[in-house]
């Protein structure tokens, strides 16, 4: 396995996934379509998402024919190396939509372990970050800085994010909400780009459910990369989705797997 490849070709998804997406961030004329079977709950998808897959899906085609691919936007594609890019053109698109810079393009590429190596880019801030391969670090316009979570904290002095407070089903709510009695304070709306604060050092839990692979396998990368833990409710692998908890230490992660069980 070229890991200079995979590293150079992951730049080049989210180098070619911002020029297609940017045009069309708060823009007036920009509609969505609803994915969801009924009205409720909202699921968008816009002409930037899919534009921004179709980008990336082409540089791949161009670099790396032969790997398997899982997008958001237009499913899995087949491979003969064993490796799977997986793709979230745009995770946030109410975010997107509502002008909100919480939205991110997520890149991964795993094998039949889970994710090695990531991508979190936020094109609008210009953010990157990345982990795995021997790598963990941010680049932006303030420079380019190694990337480490704050590390273990008592759970009554740590900060908790997600992105919707209703979080999933109504018993996947009370038990996020019983994590966030414990904490410090909360915090919600963030998209992808609490992952990144998380892996960053800003953010000590990100809680959530009801996730597909496409949005966590990415965040799991950087994060653990970073020194984080991320895994489902139960403390499994987490990187086919569902119930998500990370944490920036063992500390953090063992306090609010301990609330967590009594809900899964």
């Amino acid at each position: 396995m070229d890991q200079s490849d995979i590293v150079e070709t992951a730049h080049a998804l989210a180098d070619a996934a911002r020029d297609a997406t940017l045009p069309w961030f708060r823009t007036k004329n920009l509609q969505a379509e609803n994915k969801a079977a009924s009205s409720k709950p909202f699921d968008p998808v816009t002409r930037a998402d899919r534009a921004a897959e179709e980008a990336m899906r082409k540089v791949l085609a161009e670099r790396r024919p032969d790997d398997a691919i899982l997008g958001e936007e237009f499913g899995a594609t087949g491979g003969r190396t064993g490796l799977t890019w997986v793709l979230d053109p745009i995770d946030g698109t109410r975010g997107f939509l509502t002008g909100t810079p919480t939205w991110g393009v997520l890149i991964a590429i795993s094998d039949e372990n889970g994710p090695f190596y990531g991508l979190i880019d936020q094109p609008y801030i210009g953010e990157r970050f990345e982990g795995g391969l021997g790598r963990a670090e941010m680049s932006g316009p303030h420079g380019r800085r190694s990337l480490a979570t704050c590390g273990n904290r008592p759970l009554g002095e740590a900060n908790l994010f997600t992105t919707f407070p209703e979080v999933g089903s109504k018993t996947e709510g009370e038990a996020f909400r019983a994590v966030a009695d414990r904490v410090q304070f909360a915090r919600y709306g963030m998209d992808c780009y609490a992952y990144a604060l998380l892996a960053s050092g800003q953010v000590d839990l990100v809680i959530e459910a009801g996730l597909n692979a496409y949005d966590i396998q990415a965040p799991i990368a950087v994060i653990e990369a970073a020194g984080g833990v991320v895994t489902d409710w139960r403390g499994g692998p987490a990187h086919h989705g569902g119930q998500v908890v990370a944490a920036a230490g063992r500390m953090q992660h063992k306090a609010a797997l301990g609330i967590l069980s009594d809900f899964v």
